[in-house]
């Protein structure tokens, strides 16, 4: 295996979703800066290719949790921003609420077992 992707972890369904609304609710961000920032956040364990990202950047937009705007970067170059809309902040609230019901579940699984 390269040694490149054997600390790589794939991101549950639903996960990247998330992690884009939360990057979102830091400040508006064009879609490399949201790949760098969770894979920065995530201490270059989370590294989200372009071809898990856009298409979750689509799917939040049609679903009205995200807007965007065409806007120059600092190197002067056309990219789509994204920001979080009103929606994608209670679905945010959501979203982190079932994580932590989901992560805590999971938690409580890998526990060694008590005597019954």
């Amino acid at each position: 295996m390269n040694p490149r992707y054997q600390n790589r972890i794939e991101l549950l369904q639903g996960t990247l979703d998330l992690l884009i609304l939360q990057t979102l609710l830091w400040g508006e961000q064009h879609g490399y800066g949201i790949s760098q920032v969770i894979r920065t956040q995530s201490g270059d364990v989370l590294q989200v290719d372009t071809g898990s990202l856009y298409p979750a950047l689509h799917r939040l937009e049609k679903q009205k949790w995200i807007k965007s705007e065409w806007k120059l970067t600092e190197n002067n170059q056309r990219a789509k921003f994204y920001q979080l809309t009103a929606a994608g902040r209670k679905q945010l609230a959501e979203e982190r609420s079932r994580w932590t019901q989901m992560s805590d579940a999971i938690a409580a699984v890998l526990k060694p077992m008590r005597a019954q």
